[in-house]
């Protein structure tokens, strides 16, 4: 069995946003819903995952997370806006 990678978007309303990647995004994103991880999400409480994508395998995963990250916030926003307008929580649908 091949390993999923993904990368994705918590946010906070629309104050926090943080972009990480994973191999795993549903425990990635409970623990971070459970604040099990230190640092940006734990200290300001973002919470909701509102985007996220597939990737390939490790390297192309983090080559995007490394491009998202560099991104003006403004185009973060659209991009997070294109598929998930109302800034829905995508959890529920992940974890179902």
């Amino acid at each position: 069995m091949e390993k999923e990678f993904h990368v994705y978007i918590l946010a906070s309303k629309r104050k926090g946003i943080y972009v990480g990647v994973t191999s795993n995004l549903v425990q990635r994103v409970w623990q971070h819903r459970n604040d099990e991880v230190e640092g940006f999400t734990k200290r300001y409480r973002v919470h909701c995952l509102v985007w996220f994508e597939s990737q390939p395998d490790s390297v192309s995963a983090i080559t995007r997370e490394k491009q998202i990250k560099e991104w003006r916030r403004a185009w973060k926003l659209e991009l997070i806006e294109a598929s998930n307008p109302q800034w829905r929580d995508l959890y529920p649908s992940i974890i179902s």
